[in-house]
């Protein structure tokens, strides 16, 4: 018996069928996520949920899926939430198309199938829009676009919220990009509203689980996901300036030489923007935009 697990919207209905070998496959992919790396990526996973309470009751959530491996683990998480949690929520899992190459795209659709996640496919440009950027990284506008576009389609959805696929190790690495590069303390949220979609949140479900625990949890069931797919990176996979396509993968670099030092360090990095002391700063802004400064209150303060 064969079921459709792909809803796109376009004019040719593509359907993906499930065989029973794939229903086997998924079962036992499940299995692992519950069972071998309960600890490591299933507690972790609700742990986050309860902490910075991701879920409301009557929340319906696009999860939305690059097609990369901790965006497709958030889908199965999901999926285990929905018929083990407590939480009464709907889901949608999302995957937009901003312009794919065909072995990148059909790699997304094989997942779904081998995984059983009923995806909804939506179509942009927006990898050709970037790819007329010619000044600096496009990075940052293409997340932007691409983040703009998935608020536009969940909310479409009647969604009111969007759940990235952000891990732990995005967190620290966020945090040490701001010190190094941006001169400034802060970290990347859990939850956050939307500016520009009324009603609309962000929610980062991974945010507690390691990414080094999602390569494992991926090479145990042999799965092979998309890496960030954009026609600059494809360009320069090969090419000496590779490296200086993204700040990011050398400060995760940076945080690796770092742990094999002290095995505290990222911990350490994790903490510090929950442990901030007001008076041992030398300005600050409040969320007004507000900038207040130490020797504004200098006699308040002592040793």
């Amino acid at each position: 018996m064969f079921n459709s697990i792909i809803n796109e919207d376009a004019n040719n209905d593509k359907n993906i069928e499930i065989c029973e070998e794939d229903t086997i496959r998924c079962k036992e992919i499940e299995r692992s996520i519950i069972k071998k790396f309960r600890p490591e990526l299933w507690s972790q996973f609700t742990k986050a949920i309860n902490t910075y309470e991701l879920i409301q009751d009557g929340d319906k959530i696009a999860v939305c899926i690059s097609g990369g491996k901790d965006s497709m683990l958030m889908a199965k998480l999901f999926q285990e939430l929905s018929r083990h949690g407590k939480k009464n929520f709907e889901v949608e899992y999302l995957v937009m198309n901003p312009g794919y190459n065909d072995v990148n795209y059909e790699n997304i659709l094989n997942n779904a199938r081998i995984m059983q996640v009923p995806i909804t496919v939506f179509e942009s440009d927006i990898f050709q829009v970037v790819d007329k950027e010619i000044t600096g990284s496009p990075c940052y506008l293409c997340a932007r676009m691409r983040r703009g576009a998935l608020y536009s389609k969940a909310k479409e959805l009647g969604c009111n919220k969007i759940a990235l696929g952000h891990h732990y190790d995005d967190v620290i690495t966020t945090i040490l990009m701001g010190m190094l590069y941006g001169g400034q303390i802060q970290t990347m949220m859990p939850k956050l509203h939307s500016t520009n979609f009324e009603g609309m949140e962000l929610i980062r479900p991974l945010y507690l689980i390691r990414e080094e625990d999602i390569i494992k949890w991926m090479n145990y069931n042999n799965l092979k996901f998309i890496n960030c797919a954009c026609r600059m990176t494809e360009r320069l996979a090969d090419s000496e300036d590779a490296s200086t396509v993204s700040k990011r993968a050398e400060v995760k670099e940076l945080i690796m030489e770092l742990r094999n030092k002290s095995p505290y360090i990222e911990a350490n990095i994790f903490k510090s923007v929950e442990n901030v002391h007001l008076n041992a700063l030398i300005a600050y802004k409040t969320p007004d935009g507000k900038r207040h400064h130490f020797l504004n209150n200098y006699s308040e303060y002592s040793e």
